[in-house]
């Protein structure tokens, strides 16, 4: 923005003091007359207020909403009709790495199966402005996925522009490297990864292993994000999550308040890569088993019955040994330590020191139940969980205590492990 200058209709010569009186005089003169002048215009009944003209643009202190919404508009439709200029049009007085960028997401963008994607104003703090990203894949999910951003303005040209985004926005897929998508018969998977058609396979495979066990009533299709950046993953996974230990995880994508969002299955970049592919499987299927029975959304379910349940079916079709699959908490029992109860919620923390030995001791605590009452009674137990407090739920499905129930769990273990 720019000060107009004032005028200046002195000459630098220097006047007598009667002449500054002189005039001054007349200056006051004039006043009188005008002042005479619009009293007797308002007498006459035709005082009306003087037009005011509205502050250009680039006087002003942030864009108004109406010309956000222009830029945003014009964005969405390029990337609707797949017109690359009319995209790039709206950051062309940006930095060249700012440009390069959005060149990449608009081509990130058009290999997406966008049913929906839009930017949306929401607010502004001087130029800078919060949006929110609405998008929605095509055949996947039932609602808009919203993430909050951040775009920084600029008037140029008799026009405002996006000149960069704000700092410490999360990231989002089509922020990565160029995108592979890929189809499967069950899954969409997304990614700069390496991998995605393997990937695209296991999800394929554990569908129907899943479908097996919890049942037909989901909706037996996933999305995977494949990041090739640990930041990307990191983003993704939302929650401050550590990912070094994990090697896929089960989240939600945000939808509008109030919304279930959609699940994702999330692979973690070098850690997925280190499993060979028995373990890769599992995982996959302990993930997809997340999906099909809102373990993401689940905040009632105790954790340890959560996780058991998905590694138990992760585990059923695999021929592993107990004391292959388990072989830290294994290491554990030899050694005298016995687990005195069922893993809390605080061992399952990305950070937990014994995080290997709580996914194990939940996943053999599942296959005992499956084993000793049955599958269908174990798929029981968990919805009767979700549902109930879960002492009432061990007694209510198991016909015993969860005191009995952890004691018959604790010899399960010596006798599997030892």
């Amino acid at each position: 923005m720019t000060d107009d200058p004032g005028d200046d209709s002195g000459d630098g010569a220097p006047r007598p003091a009667s002449a500054r009186r002189r005039i001054a005089l007349g200056a006051g003169l004039c006043v009188v007359l005008c002042l005479l002048a619009a009293y007797a215009f308002a007498v006459r009944g035709h005082d009306r207020p003087a037009p005011v003209a509205a502050p250009s643009p680039a006087a002003a202190r942030a864009p108004r909403p109406a010309d956000v919404r222009t830029v945003l508009a014009d964005r969405a439709a390029a990337v609707r009709a797949g017109d690359r200029a009319r995209f790039l049009a709206t950051v062309a007085s940006a930095p060249a790495a700012f440009q390069d960028a959005q060149g990449r997401v608009f081509d990130n963008l058009r290999r997406l199966p966008l049913a929906t994607w839009g930017e949306h104003y929401e607010s502004a703090d001087g130029t800078t402005v919060a949006i929110t990203v609405r998008y929605r894949f095509a055949g996947y999910d039932h609602a808009d996925v919203v993430r909050e951003r951040h775009l920084r303005f600029a008037f140029r040209s008799g026009a405002w522009v996006i000149v960069g985004s704000g700092t410490g926005d999360a990231p989002e897929i089509w922020d990565g490297g160029p995108l592979t998508v890929v189809r499967g018969a069950s899954s969409l998977v997304v990614g700069d990864a390496p991998g995605l058609d393997q990937i695209a396979g296991l999800l394929d495979r554990a569908v129907p292993a899943v479908t097996a066990v919890t049942g037909r009533d989901w909706a037996r299709r996933v999305v995977a994000l494949a990041p090739a950046r640990p930041a990307v993953a990191a983003a993704l996974a939302g929650d401050d999550q550590d990912l070094g230990q994990i090697a896929a995880l089960a989240t939600v994508a945000p939808g509008d308040d109030g919304s279930p969002g959609n699940d994702r299955v999330l692979i973690s970049p070098g850690t997925f890569d280190r499993l060979n592919p028995l373990g890769r499987r599992v995982v996959l299927t302990h993930e997809l088993t997340h999906v099909a029975t809102g373990g993401a959304h689940d905040g009632r379910t105790p954790l340890w019955l959560i996780e058991g349940f998905a590694d138990y079916v992760g585990y059923r079709d695999a021929k592993v040994s107990v004391r292959a699959a388990a072989g830290e908490l294994a290491a554990d029992v030899r050694a005298g330590r016995v687990p005195a109860a069922l893993p809390s919620r605080a061992a399952f923390g990305s950070g937990s020191d014994g995080l290997a030995q709580a996914y194990q001791e939940a996943w053999l605590a599942c296959r005992m139940i499956a084993e000793r009452y049955g599958e269908a009674t174990l798929v029981r137990l968990y919805r009767a969980a979700g549902r109930h407090d879960e002492g009432a739920a061990v007694r209510d499905v198991l016909g015993t205590s969860r005191a009995k129930l952890t004691a018959a769990w604790r010899d399960y273990l010596r006798r599997e492990l030892r």
